[in-house]
């Protein structure tokens, strides 16, 4: 049901964790990617995962916003129209309030909400997108709902991105370009797994046991990204999922 063949699709965030997986299982639904982030290492290493030839890789910060303008025509200028963006990169920071300082909240928001809507913006322009069949996911959190002690900033930019996306949507409805969000639970990535080894054993329970459906995979994520890209979900705009395992259920 879900077919992205002959379609142009963006990722950020491509070099690892979600943003790998979205551009893996996009590319094993006929898509051509480009893969966005910061580590050429890394992304090297996705491009090797993915299936077919005509991919493009691009080292790029994406919070250096004077040029995400120009990267986003070169792109274009290599694959042809895009017909969809996918916004995975990301960062979290673990501070109580106590040890916050502004350039911590600046940052989150850096990488979390402004680089995505600075991206969208060149996206949408008719130089730049397909002319039908576009489709703009941003990766939340579902700690953009629920609050966590001492991750403010996070918590405070997934909101943020999920009710702009939603403003955004209806801004772009009228030339049928869908904009939605995605908002997981804690998904077992190598940034989690790292991250599990240093926490107490009652504490990485607590983490899993919160999760009904257990932790999810990244690829349970990308098959919802590859949904909200494909067709199947024409009539979906302004919408944020929830792939959490059940965590917000509770």
């Amino acid at each position: 049901m879900i077919d992205l063949r002959n379609r142009a699709i963006m990722i950020t965030g491509a070099s690892s964790g979600i943003g790998r997986q979205c551009a893996i299982t996009c590319s094993q639904l006929g898509a051509t990617l480009a893969l966005v982030g910061r580590d050429p290492t890394r992304l090297a290493e996705t491009r090797g995962l993915l299936q077919g030839d005509a991919h493009h890789v691009v080292q790029q910060d994406v919070t250096d916003y004077a040029v995400l303008g120009s990267m986003v025509a070169n792109i274009v200028a290599k694959l042809g129209p895009l017909s969809g963006f996918v916004h995975s990169a990301g960062i979290s920071l673990r501070l109580p309030l106590k040890q916050m300082r502004p350039e911590h909240f600046e940052q989150t928001l850096a990488v979390n909400v402004i680089s995505a809507f600075e991206l969208a913006k060149y996206v949408q322009q008719k130089a730049n997108l397909a002319a039908e069949k576009a489709s703009i996911v941003f990766i939340a959190s579902i700690m953009g709902q629920l609050g966590q002690p001492a991750k403010i900033a996070y918590c405070a930019s997934k909101a943020a991105l999920v009710n702009g996306a939603r403003a955004l949507a209806l801004e772009l409805a009228p030339r049928h370009i869908r904009v939605n969000c995605i908002s997981p639970g804690v998904v077992k990535t190598k940034m989690y797994e790292s991250l599990a080894e240093k926490l107490p054993e009652d504490a990485a329970k607590s983490i899993l046991d919160a999760h009904p459906l257990g932790l999810g995979e990244a690829s349970d994520v990308a098959n919802a990204v590859a949904f909200l890209l494909g067709d199947v979900s024409r009539w979906i705009t302004g919408t944020e999922l929830i792939v959490d395992g059940g965590y917000s259920a509770q």
